[in-house]
């Protein structure tokens, strides 16, 4: 069980209170955000995946980090223009390796049928997805796929956009929801302060972003954090002998061999 009081489950866990994070799959390796990625984060034993959802034209959450296709496909214009039929048919690895030119973007459906019973997800819900509306939403559509795989006590999400946290809470206040710290909407409180504010269980913020400071607050009041994306072993290391919770890396493996060599 991962430590924290509404963290998620880990499917395997070494029972050492860190939780070795791939972001947007084993990202260094393979095209980010494929199945490719993915079943590589689980072949190097990372014990949570880190992904992103936006909302295709017919209302399907697709895993995709970028609303351009343009970087990371064959495409062109931005994911809410297409249906899933027809972002199924764009190419999404071969801008990685000509050899990954297989990969399509997945839909969460696919992910979350991958995963279960072999690894957590961390489900980031991307900014540009987020309305006002919670009926027919993101969060509520991204919500009912998790409970449809039974996954709802391995998946952590999280978002840029405070809404989308008050969404999930307001569909189910025991989902667990991770804070994203944005300067803009959280307004100069200590994390302690946004994540009370908002009902999260979890604080994400970046490794530039952490401080000595924000460490004693997160420790004091006992709240989970998970600071992205580091590739470094120096980093790494200070991390991990900061306390922190776990780390998002695109190296899962190189995350391992550090953490279990300290």
């Amino acid at each position: 069980m991962a430590k924290g009081p509404n963290l998620p489950s880990l499917y395997f866990d070494d029972g050492d209170d860190f939780i070795v994070i791939a972001h947007r799959g084993a990202s260094a390796y393979y095209p980010e955000n494929t199945m490719a990625a993915f079943e590589g984060a689980v072949a190097m034993d990372a014990e949570m995946i880190e992904l992103d959802v936006l909302m295709s034209k017919d209302g399907v959450p697709v895993v995709f980090h970028d609303l351009a296709l343009d970087d990371h496909t064959n495409g062109n214009g931005y994911i809410p223009q297409y249906t899933v039929e027809k972002l199924k048919k764009l190419d999404a690895g071969s801008w990685f390796d000509k050899k990954f030119a297989d990969q399509r973007i997945p839909t969460l459906e696919e992910v979350l049928q991958f995963a279960s019973g072999k690894i957590a997800l961390n489900i980031e819900i991307k900014t540009e997805a987020v309305s006002d509306q919670v009926e027919g939403g993101v969060e509520q559509k991204s919500l009912e796929l998790v409970k449809q795989y039974g996954m709802e006590k391995h998946v952590l999400f999280s978002s840029f956009d405070y809404r989308a946290v008050e969404h999930l809470k307001q569909l189910d206040p025991e989902v667990s929801v991770a804070l994203l710290y944005n300067k803009h909407q959280s307004q100069r409180q200590l994390p302690h302060q946004q994540v009370g504010k908002f009902s999260a269980d979890a604080f994400n913020c970046s490794f530039r972003q952490f401080s000595k400071k924000w460490s004693r607050n997160l420790k004091k009041h006992g709240i989970p954090h998970f600071i992205y994306t580091v590739n470094s072993k120096r980093k790494m290391k200070k991390l991990i002998k900061a306390g922190v919770s776990g780390i998002f890396t695109n190296k899962p493996d190189l995350l391992h061999r550090v953490k279990d060599n300290l």
